[in-house]
């Protein structure tokens, strides 16, 4: 591939080369970067929203270019897509506990499989477009579900 920028970008620094599940391998990586983040400058759990914000158009190029290259819509390998959507699933959690960094993982999974509407209708969108908006929104209905899963577990824990 000409652009190895777009490559290191699209596979999230190879988890998109992981033999078995590329997209589950994309999410860990995308939940290692965040624990290191965590670790090092513990940021308001909203920064992950920011920083998959931040991502999304360099993910959209990426993306695009290596579909290009390799003649097809959606490639395996690229998985910046699930890490986009894994950051704004874990912006929703309280904070960085292994539990709620799990459900935050669980859940965009689960949605991101599922691909329930209009998820799976924005995968018709253009090159980068159609790889990158499927996740980010599967993420959103992740980041939904966290929020109505932290607000049950607190109120069952105030009864």
């Amino acid at each position: 591939m000409k652009n190895s920028a777009a490559l290191v970008l699209a596979t999230w620094f190879g988890c998109g080369y992981s033999p078995v599940a590329p997209g589950t391998a994309g999410s860990l990586g995308a939940l290692a970067a965040a624990w290191l983040l965590h670790l090092w400058i513990r940021p308001p759990m909203w920064i992950y929203a920011g920083l998959a914000l931040a991502l999304l158009l360099p993910a959209v190029w990426a993306a695009g270019a290596v579909a290009r290259s390799r003649g097809v819509e959606d490639p395996g390998l690229v998985v910046v897509d699930e890490v986009a959507g894994q950051w704004i699933a874990l912006a929703a959690a309280g904070s960085f506990t292994p539990w709620q960094a799990a459900a935050a993982f669980f859940l965009f999974r689960l949605f991101d499989i599922l691909k329930p509407w209009p998820v799976r209708s924005l995968e018709r969108l253009p090159g980068g477009w159609g790889i990158v908006a499927d996740d980010a929104a599967a993420g959103v209905y992740a980041a939904t579900a966290m929020a109505v899963l932290r607000m049950a577990v607190a109120n069952m824990v105030q009864s």
